[in-house]
């Protein structure tokens, strides 16, 4: 029987909206995740459970409803209809923490920063940070803070909520959109002083820097980051960009805010401005004294010693990975020595996007290198990481009730670091987001 035209018609919308309804359905369900609707149970080697630093050997974990429902020595019941992996040679470890990530930069032998932020589009950036989200998960690590956009804009904003919203594949951020500069302090540099360079961060001063950091607030930001200090031109040290009393203004606005503050800080001068400003972490922390990592125990403010970063710029410059390592690789060293000496709460976090997203434990292996026992650094990374950021309610820990957030690697990791490297299983919230090398 032939159909007459508006037939035709109609028969060929119909098919068509079947089709891309068809289409919407199975693009509406993540192929990155794998969702269990029933008991999961898992049975590695042992587990690390980001307390205690001897891992449990035999134990094995339950998950129900996205959270860990049981954690202990295996037992020969199971819940009836439980899904069980196994992943024998394995430890099972709290979902990895990220202290400091910028999901928006690319390694900078790549492209130069000033690069990045001057001439690389917003979209451009906005794709290449779904990439980086998607590696810095695959690598274990399910919870980044991700310490400003660097001329992106708000942009990790739509980043967050496109993750929250099951778009694409990545870790739980807790965002800092753009960073705050003391006025002229930051950069891009070097062009004529009359055209009106965009900059990576956003500038202000007094009291407009309590405005700006409401103003990041609003826009989104779980973090406030404040620049302490900077090098003001070409060659110069970092020195003190925000006068204490700036900067403790900006930490009272963001506190009563419910958020934490992150201060960039090189020099000695700048961490002790923003250690008696209130800030809850120091990043980077290079040049810290004796003096100044005491009082930095004194008010309980952590240090993110971004160890990798500065090894990946060494290497950048030439070096070749042997010791006796450069200048500036042995400074964060010693940095960090000194930091545990005087008994201050460390934050593991590389600075990654300096170098490459999805090799963040390089992070964890320069601590250990620096002379901090592997078993320590695992729980810096977990538990103390969820301390810091406030997040010691639900994460860093494998204990019942809290978000199941899981990695598995071959080999024990607080034996041989390096064990990070080898990733076989992850599993975000229940759910199982990489299983297999």
């Amino acid at each position: 029987m032939r159909m007459g035209k508006a037939a035709m018609r109609f028969t060929g919308y119909f098919t068509r909206y079947f089709l891309a309804a068809w289409l919407v359905t199975l693009l509406a369900v993540p192929a990155w995740g794998d969702a269990w609707a029933d008991d999961l149970l898992i049975r590695p080697a042992r587990v690390f459970d980001g307390i205690d630093p001897h891992p449990h050997e035999g134990w094995t974990v339950l998950i129900h409803d996205g959270r860990i429902a049981a954690v202990g020595p295996a037992t020969g019941t199971m819940p009836a209809g439980a899904r069980v992996i196994d992943l024998p040679g394995t430890t099972l470890l709290p979902g990895l923490i990220e202290g400091h990530s910028h999901l928006f930069l690319h390694p900078y032998d790549e492209a130069k920063w000033d690069d990045q932020v001057l001439h690389e589009p917003l979209a451009l950036r906005t794709v290449r940070a779904t990439v980086a989200a998607r590696a810095t998960l695959m690598a274990g690590f399910t919870t980044v803070r991700d310490l400003g956009t660097e001329g992106a804009g708000y942009a990790d904003v739509g980043l967050k909520q496109a993750i929250e919203q099951g778009i694409i594949p990545g870790p739980r951020m807790l965002v800092a959109t753009r960073a705050l500069v003391a006025t002229g302090s930051y950069g891009p540099k070097g062009f004529e002083p009359g055209v009106a360079i965009p900059q990576g961060a956003q500038e202000a001063d007094g009291p407009e820097l309590v405005r700006a950091a409401r103003q990041q607030i609003a826009a989104g930001a779980d973090v406030v980051k404040l620049y302490a200090d900077y090098h003001w031109g070409p060659g110069e040290p970092s020195r003190p960009t925000f006068l204490m009393e700036e900067m403790r203004a900006a930490v009272e606005a963001a506190h009563s805010a419910g958020r934490i503050v992150a201060a960039h800080a090189h020099s000695a001068e700048g961490m002790r401005r923003a250690i008696l400003a209130g800030v809850d972490t120091v990043e980077h922390g290079t040049d810290g004294t004796p003096d100044v990592f005491r009082l930095m125990h004194d008010h309980g403010t952590a240090l993110c010693p971004t160890l990798a970063a500065t090894e990946a710029i060494a290497r950048y410059r030439g070096w070749d990975g042997r010791e006796p390592a450069p200048e500036s690789v042995q400074t964060g060293r010693a940095s960090l020595a000194a930091a545990r000496k005087a008994g201050v709460t460390l934050c593991v976090g590389g600075d990654v996007g300096v170098f490459a997203h999805g090799t963040n434990a390089r992070e964890l292996e320069a601590m250990v290198a620096a002379g901090m026992p592997p078993a320590a650094v695992l729980q810096a990374a977990t538990s103390g990481n969820a301390r810091i950021f406030h997040l010691d309610d639900r994460l860093g820990v494998i204990r019942p009730g809290y978000l199941a957030d899981l990695v598995a690697v071959d080999g024990d990791p607080t034996h041989d670091i390096t064990a990070l490297r080898a990733v076989r299983f992850v599993a975000k919230g229940g759910v199982i987001m990489r299983n297999g090398g």
